[in-house]
Formats: structure tokens, sequence, C-alpha cells
């Protein structure tokens, strides 16, 4: 039986730090393993000790070449996708490699913006992302975009019963 808490783990693709937070088990499905980020939760970000300030829900998908952070106002982004690699589980820690592409959704306006490209080109050329990355990277963005803008789920509604845990 799998614990209610979960370790989240993302490194960047030279295995340096990136985020390290806990986070409580919701669910499973179909989409994937939901997870609950509470306000106050003790994180680090960018190697540095940090404070979670809103709550929010993860998304780790099954399979799939990124990860979804679902947010509650004040945030601006309602939805945020991280472009990561599949998730690997070791136990109740799962591990993702942040490919610093990212979708967002903003709140209000539902605009959806492509972000960190330039990040993304001085990684690529910096670490040598091979050639299958990029392409499963720049993928996964592509049909985000469409997905974040058209509905599809779970970005339409699925997730907001699993933030109403968390807020």
């Amino acid at each position: 039986m799998p614990s209610e808490m979960v370790r989240v783990v993302y490194r960047k693709y030279d295995g340096t730090a990136h985020r390290d937070y806990p986070a409580r088990r919701l669910a499973e499905d179909d989409l994937g393993v939901w997870l609950g980020v509470t306000a106050g939760t003790r994180s680090v970000y960018h190697g540095r000790p940090s404070v979670e300030q809103i709550p929010f829900v993860l998304l780790v998908p099954h399979d799939v070449w990124w990860s979804a952070m679902f947010n509650p106002p004040p945030r601006t982004s309602e939805v945020y996708c991280d472009i990561a690699s599949p998730a690997r589980w070791e136990g109740d820690t799962v591990h993702l490699i942040d490919l610093d592409l990212d979708v967002v959704r903003r709140r209000g306006t539902g605009a959806v913006e492509l972000r960190d490209e330039d990040e993304f080109a001085e990684h690529r050329a910096r670490f040598g992302y091979p050639e299958d990355v990029v392409a499963n990277a720049r993928a996964a963005a592509e049909w985000l975009y469409g997905a974040l803008g058209d509905g599809t789920e779970p970005f339409a509604s699925a997730y907001r019963k699993w933030l109403a845990l968390v807020v």
C-alpha cells in the first residue's frame, strides 16, 4: 500500500537540484497521480529553503513528458505545466527532470503561453540534450499548448475537486 506522503524531486538535466517538497497523495486515476501541497509546506527551490505560500495540486501523469500544477487565486497562473522527463518512482519518491520549457494558462484571460524557450536552448547546448529528449520536450509543449487552450481534460475541470481538498 503506497504511503499517504510523497516526496517530489525535480532536478535539471545535469543533476542539479531544482525543486524538492513533500506532498500528500490524493488519488491515482487514468490521468496519473494527484498530489496536494498545502500553504506552509517547507520546500527547496533552486537549492534554497522555501515555504509554499499558496497551496496547489500537482498531477504526475503516467509515461508522458510533462507534469501539471493547478493553482487557486491569487496565483496568476491557473495551470502551470513543466516539460519534464516521464516520472520515475522509487517507493514514495517521484523523480522528474525539468527540461526548462513551461506551458502556462493565465487566470482570468485564459491566455496560454509557452515560456522559457531561451533557457531550453541554452541548456540544450550546455547539457547536450539528446535529440530524442528535444523531440519529446517540443512535442509535449505543443500538445499542452493546444490542450490548455481547448479544454482538454484534465485542464478543463477534472482538477477542481482535488484543488478543493488543499485550499
